[in-house]
């Protein structure tokens, strides 16, 4: 068989499989704009104005609805009152994950972790942060420093 004929029959079952996976998880989700295979609404959406593609999803599909990055369908909830209603202020609260980092950190540290870990990490990181008197006054620390700079500065002489 020649490379391109099994290049070609590879991507079409990817390209069908993905239609039937996307299509098996629809009716589980809110209703949003029609996403194309692998790609899912990227090509709708203007990538350096978000917050303005969304809206303008708002106003066809109504203030929550489903929009597929790539393969991942993400609901969305556009606008306060959206958010309000859901009385699940801290379910909604967390960042999304992000593969590599996840990956990278195994979910500790504070730049991309969320949740439970995160509240506990930056607990940690206050206390240990007011027991080695960081919460003090920065200007009385420069001060003193500035005293001490120009106590050793008198000492040359000018030299």
């Amino acid at each position: 068989m020649d490379l391109a004929v099994v290049l070609v029959l590879y991507f079409s079952c990817l390209l069908l499989l993905s239609l039937w996976k996307q299509s098996s998880g629809k009716g589980k989700l809110l209703p949003g704009p029609t996403p194309l295979p692998i790609l899912g609404n990227t090509l709708q959406l203007d990538v350096n104005d978000i917050s303005k593609s969304l809206s303008d999803l708002s106003e066809v599909c109504g203030p929550v609805f489903t929009v597929y990055f790539g393969m991942k369908p993400t609901v969305v909830l556009y606008g306060y009152e959206a958010v309000k209603e859901t009385d699940l202020g801290e379910e909604f609260s967390g960042r999304g994950s992000l593969p590599l980092p996840e990956r990278i950190s195994k979910g500790h540290g504070i730049l991309f972790s969320s949740g439970k870990r995160w509240k506990e990490t930056r607990r940690f990181s206050l206390v240990t942060l007011r027991n080695f008197r960081m919460g003090e006054s920065v200007e009385d620390r420069v001060q003193e420093e500035a005293r001490c700079l120009v106590e050793e500065l008198r000492k040359t002489n000018g030299g």
